[in-house]
């Protein structure tokens, strides 16, 4: 027997509910209890029996969403879900895939493939083609491909604006052979589980009237993140009975960079004539303080349906604004906050930090650990444990200390050096007859033709370059170092070239490891610590406050939440500005609404007017979204602190005001922030610490248009660039 549906829903969602036939739109902001509405709604058609439960199709994001989604369709009614059509995008496209494989050009029991298979395919194509794989990795080029099935394109469908030259041939010619060897291993990767229904759908009109018939409704949970192709299979099947429920946050999108189109939910009505658009406004996690920031910064979009979150959870604790002189004041701010919310009566895992990007963790770390605040780093490795800094860590053990065979052994191919197995084992095998280490076994091996003749060329080039590097110790800063290192070993060419996401995530956290290292006075002293702070183990696993980004953390809440790194340039991220325009100015402002939206009780926005970015010392404006902020529900922490006013700045004082220009081409705002990158005009030559000497064309705002010497002419934070002197 199922239980009252209708029991605890407001007006909203109680109308969302008893809509069932007819396009509906429900726009449900953050915390307004979708999955509530999604679950009760499947209950409700069945209850009236409209449709039998294989006629309703529900779909979502991951795997835990639907996991929810139909634990809680059980709950209300009762009885197992088992053969719902309840999963996610993916799993329903594999369902229909099972049952017509013939059509889809498959044999029966073909598999999916997972990422490391597709990227060895695609490694073995580019080398019987004659690609370079260090010049073009096969995760470059399998991400390329990714992309291009999400958007719903075949290689016979590929434009020439995406049909990019890879070596020597254009990437159609990869993307064709890469489907021809899926289809001969009767495989598929996770992308054709709906870009190949889609496909089949076009081809077998039998077929698609069949799932049109089957599907009398249909809902979709988290319409703002549907890519292309996603969009295209939940258009078709809807298009006989047009009973669909999407349900979604337009401010609330936010993966745009993984093909996430947020004008597929601006469109709805548009898509679905006569639609019916239910707001569900009331938010059940926040305080109203927050709600109210919240809502006056995402009300700068124009590229969203208007609604404005309110909350019963009314609080005389308003959101709290904290500027530091540096970052480093940043950081300890937060760590002796949260021991004083402990002691208050919160506990760790009541807390989150969430940062725009990675690298911005790492002093927050520190001083976390200095304060022995345990915590975890969601969505990957605590900053001294990720990947890249384990490598070029292995690097610097090995310019410290000769003897270490392990870190030896982490580096000698990282980049690909060519030293395969057999190599390797004859450098280990002479290494122990002469009781010697790995690298000094290296040096010993050099022209004695023990080794190929090419591994022996690459054994004197790895030898050379760390000789070269010691000499550098008392005559350079450990960040200097570190840099030349990374770049001379081309292990930060390797991830370059890759140019995926992730590897530019990796690219940022070996810069900032180099601003990590000019606060120790030796090398010793700075292995000492990593070996220090990477040993602290806590003992209860679970209570620990969560440091993470604030991609991650879209659909997460937390009692108290820190929100870091609030500095343009920052965030909004520069490189986001420069490649999309105000489409990325939009989306920036959509992750700090997220990010703001996170909070239950208490939210703290910090920030830092002097921060070290990939080694150099840059001076730094609050972020544009802090001005955007709702005043009468912000309150200054520490507006009065002298120790805060060391170089007085009117105009991040005024950011606390809300006196800032409205407009980034507003004269005050140019002036001010000229005032801060001072002696930045056009026809001054400059520095930037990635792209290198520039001349400066113009000036807008925050926003100077140079024409690097290297890389052509790039719009770049103004103060992001150095003066060269005599220019």
């Amino acid at each position: 027997m199922s239980l009252n549906i209708f029991e605890g829903l407001n007006k909203e969602q109680k109308e969302a509910v008893e809509t069932t036939e007819g396009a509906l739109l429900v726009l449900a902001g953050a915390g307004t209890g979708k999955t509530k509405v999604l679950t009760s709604r499947i209950v409700n058609i069945l209850n009236q029996k409209l449709a039998n439960p294989t006629e309703i199709l529900a779909v979502t994001f991951t795997n835990k969403a639907a996991k929810e989604m139909m634990q809680r369709v059980e709950g209300l009614l009762g009885y197992s879900a088992n053969g719902f059509w309840i999963g996610t995008f993916h799993s329903i496209g594999l369902r229909i895939l099972r049952r017509h494989y013939l059509e889809a050009g498959l044999g029966p029991n073909f598999t999916i493939l997972d990422t490391s298979d597709c990227e060895s395919i695609i490694k073995q194509i580019l080398i019987e083609k004659n690609i370079d794989t260090k010049k073009y990795p096969p995760k470059m080029v399998a991400d390329k491909i990714s992309r291009l099935k999400d958007r719903n394109i075949l290689p016979d469908s590929i434009s020439n604006e995406d049909n990019q030259i890879i070596g020597n041939i254009y990437l159609k010619e990869i993307y064709t052979a890469y489907q021809r060897q899926l289809r001969e291993l009767n495989c598929v990767d996770f992308g054709d589980l709906l870009l190949l229904c889609v496909d089949l759908f076009r081809q077998f009109p039998d077929t698609l009237a069949h799932w049109q018939e089957r599907f009398k409704y249909i809902m979709v949970d988290e319409y703002q993140d549907t890519n292309a192709v996603q969009y295209l299979f939940i258009k078709i099947l809807a298009y006989k009975h047009r009973n669909i429920c999407a349900v979604g946050d337009d401010d609330q999108s936010i993966y745009s960079w993984r093909g996430a189109d947020i004008t597929n939910i601006l469109r709805f009505e548009k898509d679905f004539l006569g639609a019916k658009i239910i707001r569900l406004e009331q938010n059940y996690r926040s305080t109203t303080p927050i709600l109210k920031v919240a809502s006056s910064v995402i009300s700068q979009n124009s590229d969203r349906h208007d609604k404005t979150l309110w909350s019963e959870k009314n609080s005389e604790s308003n959101v709290k604004l904290y500027e530091a002189f540096n970052s480093k004041q940043e950081a300890d701010f937060i760590a002796t906050t949260i021991n004083d919310l402990i002691r208050k009566g919160y506990r760790y895992n009541q807390v989150a930090i969430l940062v725009r990007s990675a690298f911005l963790t790492r002093e927050i770390e520190e001083r976390l650990m200095f304060n022995a605040v345990p915590y975890k780093f969601i969505g990957g490795s605590r900053f001294y444990d990720r990947l890249e800094i384990k490598d070029i860590i292995a690097y610097l053990r090995l310019v410290y200390q000769p003897l270490d065979d392990m870190a030896y052994l982490r580096i000698i191919n990282t980049p690909k050096r060519g030293i395969g197995g057999a190599s390797l084992d004859k450098i280990r095998n002479y290494a122990r007859s002469n009781n010697l280490s790995f690298y000094n076994a290296s040096i010993d091996l050099i022209g004695k033709s023990v080794v190929p003749a090419k591994v022996e060329k690459e054994l004197t080039e790895f030898v050379n370059n760390f000789e070269n590097w010691k000499k550098l110790l008392d005559s350079k800063s450990l960040g200097e170092i570190t840099k030349i290192v990374a770049e001379e070993s081309c292990y930060m060419e390797m991830w370059e070239t890759e140019n995926t996401v992730e590897a530019k995530g990796r690219i940022e956290n070996i810069k900032e490891l180099y601003t990590a290292l000019e606060s120790f006075s030796s090398l010793e002293e700075f292995l000492e610590h990593v070996s220090l702070v990477s040993d602290i183990e806590e003992e209860n696993e679970d209570n620990k406050v969560v440091v993470m980004t604030l991609h991650g953390a879209k659909g997460l809440e937390f009692d108290v939440v820190f929100l870091a790194g609030w500095e343009d340039g920052i965030f909004p991220n520069q490189r986001s500005l420069e490649d999309t325009g105000d489409s990325g100015l939009q989306e920036e402002r959509r992750l700090a609404y997220v990010g703001i939206t996170r909070a239950k009780n208490d939210l703290y926005i910090t920030f830092a007017r002097n921060r070290q970015v990939y080694g150099n010392w840059q001076s730094s404006i609050g972020s544009r979204f802090i001005e955007e902020m709702n005043y009468n529900f912000v309150e200054k922490l520490n507006e009065n602190e002298s120790s805060n006013r060391a170089y007085e700045d009117p105009f991040i004082n005024k950011a606390f005001y809300g006196e800032r220009a409205k407009t980034t081409s507003g004269e005050g705002f140019a002036k001010n922030v000229n005032n801060i990158a001072s002696g930045l005009k056009a026809g001054v030559r400059v520095n930037h610490s990635t792209m290198g000497e520039g001349e400066i064309i113009t000036i807008n705002g925050p926003i100077a248009t140079v024409r690097f010497d290297k890389d052509g002419e790039k719009k770049i934070m103004a103060s992001f660039l150095s003066v060269i002197k005599d220019s």
